[in-house]
């Protein structure tokens, strides 16, 4: 479903990833783990085609993400890629259930809100429906963030430490939700974190190693 193949990405002469290579069939479910600064966050942005590689290749979904420029490559995200970041940047003017619908209008799909009240729904949280991220709890919004990767139905579904500041209960039930969601849409899931806690329920795991500065 993705492939990193011979990734070098650096900031100026600044390395911080070097992936040799690293694949994932349809409907697999990954942690990709690491210590902080890793490169953790920057492999999801790849994946994500948020930023591309100094050196090596991307593929997701048999697209290479290099042929990819400006509003297709917005496009081709919008539609296919899910990602519940680690601050979850709700859109703090709009409610719920328009955070879900804008996330459709990005990515030039169909108004369907009827269809995003049943995601909130079977995810427990119609309740929420109107109400604005600053009357959420954190859970709450973690919740949201995750129905909002998936409202388009992404065939790759990333998650950057989702369990970050949530104590055991509520981790757990964090990824059994985006575990869940993956499989309702059957995307590819890829989970990081350096959490010890995440690796009991994502037992395929591609390892970072420390990052080595030089002087």
């Amino acid at each position: 479903m993705f492939a990193l193949t011979g990734i070098d990405h650096r900031y100026g002469r600044t390395p911080v990833l070097a992936i040799d290579d690293w694949s994932a069939a349809a409907g697999e479910h990954w942690l990709l783990a690491g210590p902080s600064g890793s490169g953790k966050t920057t492999a999801l942005h790849l994946l994500a085609g948020l930023c591309a590689p100094t050196a090596g290749r991307v593929s997701v979904g048999g697209v290479d993400l290099a042929t990819l420029r400006g509003a297709a490559l917005d496009r081709w995200r919008g539609r296919s890629v899910g990602l519940v970041p680690q601050r979850l940047h709700l859109v703090g003017a709009l409610d719920v259930l328009d955070n879900l619908r804008l996330a459709r209008y990005l990515a030039g799909l169909p108004d369907e809100p009827t269809r995003a009240l049943l995601l909130l729904e079977a995810m427990g949280i119609d309740g929420l429906a109107r109400r604005m991220p600053r009357q959420l709890s954190q859970g709450q919004a973690q919740r949201v963030a995750v129905a909002r990767a998936v409202v388009n139905h992404p065939a790759l579904l990333l998650a950057d430490e989702p369990t970050a500041n949530l104590d055991d209960a509520h981790a757990q039930a964090t990824l059994l939700l985006l575990r869940a969601q993956a499989v309702h849409v059957g995307a590819t899931l890829v989970v990081a974190s350096h959490d010890a806690r995440v690796r009991p329920l994502l037992p395929r795991v591609f390892t970072l190693p420390p990052r080595t500065v030089s002087a």
